[in-house]
């Protein structure tokens, strides 16, 4: 992401190294963040909820897309990955689970695609006429 580019620029090779203002580090800024994010995300987040979660995520995107709604339902798309990669950090899924989950995630996203560009496609039909 942008820490890698600023890394780059600034020669540094740690993102806690970079200059985020005249004397202050990214890890002034961010290093208790990251120590409670990944507390959390690696020894505490609730597996049985994450899991939970990904399943009500996938059922709500797959109404949105029957509804026609196809922004709303990438949103849930990417409250699956989320969880998804919560549960993986947690060593929660099995390499035959992960991908499953993949796979899940990967049919929602092609479907809401599809569904956009069909709008997408749809709108400008209309208003070429």
């Amino acid at each position: 992401g942008l820490e890698r580019l600023a890394m780059f620029i600034q020669g540094k090779r740690s993102a806690f190294e970079l200059e985020w203002a005249p004397g202050v580090t990214w890890g002034d800024v961010y290093r208790e963040s990251e120590r409670q994010w990944s507390t959390y995300n690696f020894e505490l987040a609730p597996v049985d909820v994450l899991m939970r979660r990904f399943d009500e995520h996938e059922a709500e995107a797959a109404l949105l897309i029957e509804r026609g709604l196809p922004l709303p339902a990438y949103d849930q798309v990417l409250k699956c990955s989320h969880a998804f990669n919560l549960l993986d950090a947690r060593g929660a899924i099995s390499p035959s689970d992960r991908a499953a989950y993949i796979l899940r995630s990967r049919t929602l996203a092609r479907r809401v695609a599809k569904l956009y560009v069909e709008l997408e496609t749809e709108a400008r039909v209309e208003a070429a006429v």
